[in-house]
């Protein structure tokens, strides 16, 4: 299986972003708040429900994991149009993560 890159999942958010261009309120920092304010909303789907059938069940009951997954697939489907709407690169965020994973593994 090949791995599913930042790059992919943004042509995917700009294809929709076109399709639907005319309903949804579009890409631009503008926007870029409402979109992190449904990302949230979609984060606390995630979190209801593990906290509603606990941590073993969410990942190891196949329905409760699916709706996980599909929760988690929200997420980072908002994630994406942030990106989109501050315009920012999978290398500019790639530096960006690789600089802050090297001062983490130093912190502690």
């Amino acid at each position: 299986m090949a791995d599913f890159s930042i790059n992919e999942m943004l042509e995917m958010q700009e294809a929709l972003q076109e399709k639907y261009k005319d309903i949804w309120e579009g890409i631009s920092p503008e926007v870029g708040k409402n979109k992190l304010l449904w990302m949230i909303g979609e984060i606390g789907e995630v979190v209801d429900i593990v906290k509603k059938h606990g941590d073993e069940a969410a990942s190891q009951d196949q329905e409760l994991r699916a709706q996980l997954v599909e929760e988690l697939a929200d997420v980072l489907m908002y994630y994406n149009d942030i990106l989109l709407c501050y315009g920012i690169s999978a290398e500019e965020l790639k530096q960006s993560y690789t600089s802050k994973f090297e001062k983490n593994m130093k912190r502690w």
